[in-house]
């Protein structure tokens, strides 16, 4: 009964944590480029007001921050399952096998390469598309300058 409780524990780290990691990646890729895209066809003409502006182009980069910021801790969750069951293993076997223990260890911590490699690029993205809002609504207020001072 333990061993198959186990096996579930190890296969809920690999898919879950691991599919769960592969999900926040795929999303932030997908509003990144969303938000590219959207970015090159918004005309600053079609606003009258630069609030309602920001606010369309400020929509769901929220969601890529919280993803770049959240990442290495889902990373580590699945880091410290992966130790727990490592030491878990080790104390029902009863002898302490260094090699079982190395292997344990290294499959744990790719959880945590795994967040990081997500969290990177999604910050990466994140700073890139705010520095794309900032040039966006500095091109509006000259707009809105041009048309006061004429």
């Amino acid at each position: 009964m333990e061993n198959s409780i186990l096996a579930y524990a190890e296969v809920t780290l690999d898919y879950g944590v691991m599919g769960l990691l592969i999900l926040m990646s795929v999303l932030t890729l997908w509003l990144f480029i969303e938000r590219m895209m959207f970015y090159s066809a918004v005309r600053v003409s079609d606003y009258e007001s630069r609030d309602k502006l920001e606010m369309d182009l400020t929509d769901n980069i929220s969601v890529i921050s919280v993803i770049g910021s959240n990442a290495p801790y889902v990373g580590l969750l699945g880091t410290v399952i992966g130790i727990m069951l490592t030491f878990y293993t080790m104390g029902e076997v009863g002898t302490i096998d260094a090699k079982k223990i190395m292997v344990g260890l290294a499959l744990a911590l790719k959880a945590t390469a795994m967040g990081l490699i997500v969290a990177m690029p999604a910050i990466i993205f994140y700073t890139i598309l705010l520095r794309k809002v900032e040039k966006i609504l500095t091109i509006f207020d000259i707009a809105q300058d041009k048309k006061t001072s004429n």
